[in-house]
């Protein structure tokens, strides 16, 4: 190989390229020309190499990961990397018949000598090794230089960071966590310092952001918001879906909207709003900086586009919530049934878990008498009285029919049986009476058969008249009603 023609005709090349990927492609034209080997130019993006120019072969890969194979190792090293037998390295990736005899890699190095891509050949011909080494670094050299001088590898593009953020907000798995990954990705899109998710949720709103924030800018915007009130939130929703986007032009000595002068107090200079959802159950999407800057309308442009998408993933979310507490609740008492109460039980703690078997008083007579109609409000009626007798940390399930469980974390079966009295006294508020069973889960004893004590008790309150609670055997001795 003439080493001097192929580097005169690569740099000629070079001096007219306009971009990173321009110069990348006639770099591989000149050398696959020169050479007929395989060659490719990898650029980094974020955590990868892309391939951004190619010739030699039918098909290439588009990344790497930075690291892995011939390429990946020169990137990180930022030394040639030599493979004489491909079939001798785990991490040689082949698109064709292992017939390669020769695979170079050479970093390309900007000029405080950090990678900045990789140049890779690959012969399909018997070569003199230190030949083609050296012309591939002379080569590298002069593209590693060029690319430098064009101000380095390509950024990711705008679109490119949405459809990567749109990965993230699909994968999300909690309101804040899809909330989060819509404020980093409105910062990283729009290039401004600062983002805010600000959604209803009933009568209340919700304001998405992370915990540990990523400048002190965001931390005093964080402080301000929080401190609004929140009939201000639902102003500024309401202010965006009425007139839907807008952005601040970086001109100075403007009235301000009285609704923003808080932000403007904490520092707030620049200022995109954006709709996020239906005026009636979304929210708004604010990205600031305290640079005065002036966004132009397509920064505006892909911010609506990830508030769409930040709802469709949002709106999925809750109606996915929904239909799992349907599916898991009762559809009379709104309470949760069997399955939930299973998952509940595997939890129980010996000694410290209390399962109280409730069942209302002669149900089947209200029902056989004045009908079923009447027996559910009678069921709806008692269930919301145990349920607000319940301390707030106790649990009420539905299993059937009268039949209903309370699974209490306590610290001694007094004080399951305290609770006890406590739900007894409820339902005699309301004109009913129950009678429950009251039994703690014993040590390697299956929760089922905790739940079984707790029947036998409260059949023997039904034996004594009903009206009242008893502790079951096995647990601790004592009874009352």
């Amino acid at each position: 190989m003439d080493q001097e023609r192929i580097v005169r005709d690569v740099t000629t090349r070079l001096t007219r390229a306009s971009s990173a990927e321009e110069a990348s492609r006639v770099t591989v034209a000149a050398l696959s020309a020169h050479t007929g080997a395989m060659t490719a130019v990898l650029l980094p993006v974020r955590d990868h190499l892309r391939c951004v120019a190619a010739a030699g072969a039918w098909q290439v890969f588009t990344a790497v990961q930075s690291g892995r194979g011939v390429c990946g190792r020169a990137f990180r090293s930022g030394r040639t990397q030599v493979v004489t037998d491909v079939r001798d390295d785990p991490d040689y990736i082949p698109i064709g018949p292992l017939d390669v005899t020769l695979d170079i890699s050479a970093p390309l190095l900007d000029t405080d000598e950090r990678p900045v891509g990789v140049l890779n050949v690959e012969w399909r011909t018997p070569t003199d090794v230190a030949d083609a080494q050296a012309v591939v670094e002379a080569v590298a050299a002069c593209l590693g230089d060029r690319i430098t001088r064009l101000g380095g590898p390509p950024a990711e593009k705008r679109s490119e960071k949405l459809l990567r953020h749109a990965g993230a907000l699909t994968a999300a798995s909690t309101e804040w966590e899809l909330m989060a990954a819509a404020n980093d990705a409105a910062r990283d899109i729009s290039g401004l310092s600062a983002a805010v998710l600000v959604v209803a949720d009933g009568h209340r709103v919700r304001l998405g952001m992370p915990t540990v924030l990523p400048n002190a800018f965001e931390a005093r915007l964080r402080d301000v918001m929080t401190a609004q009130p929140e009939s201000v939130l639902f102003e500024c929703l309401a202010l965006a879906h009425r007139h839907g986007s807008a952005y601040t032009l970086g001109e100075t000595g403007h009235c301000v909207p009285e609704i923003y002068r808080p932000l403007i107090e904490a520092g707030v200079a620049t200022l995109i709003t954006v709709p996020v959802g239906p005026p009636d159950a979304g929210g708004v999407m604010l990205i600031a900086d305290e640079r005065n800057l002036d966004p132009d309308p397509a920064t505006v442009n892909l911010m609506e586009l990830l508030a769409a998408q930040a709802w469709a993933c949002l709106d999925r979310m809750r109606t996915l919530a929904q239909l799992r507490e349907l599916a898991n609740s009762d559809p009379l008492t709104g309470l949760r049934h069997q399955g939930p109460f299973s998952e509940r039980i595997r939890t129980a703690v010996p000694g410290r878990t209390a399962l109280l078997a409730i069942d209302i008083d002669q149900f089947k007579v209200i029902n056989d008498t004045y009908g079923h109609q009447e027996g559910d409000a009678v069921l709806v009626a008692v269930a919301r009285a145990l349920q607000n007798a319940l301390r707030h940390v106790d649990e009420l399930f539905r299993l059937g029919g009268d039949e209903f469980v309370a699974v209490l974390e306590v610290r001694h079966p007094g004080e399951a049986m305290v609770i006890a009295e406590r739900l007894t006294s409820a339902a005699r508020a309301i004109g009913r009476t129950v009678s429950i069973g009251v039994a703690l889960v014993d040590a390697d004893e299956p929760p089922e058969r905790t739940l079984r004590r707790a029947d036998a008790a409260l059949y023997g309150v039904k034996r004594d008249g009903r009206d009242g609670a008893r502790l079951a055997a096995g647990a601790a001795a004592g009874k009352t009603g």
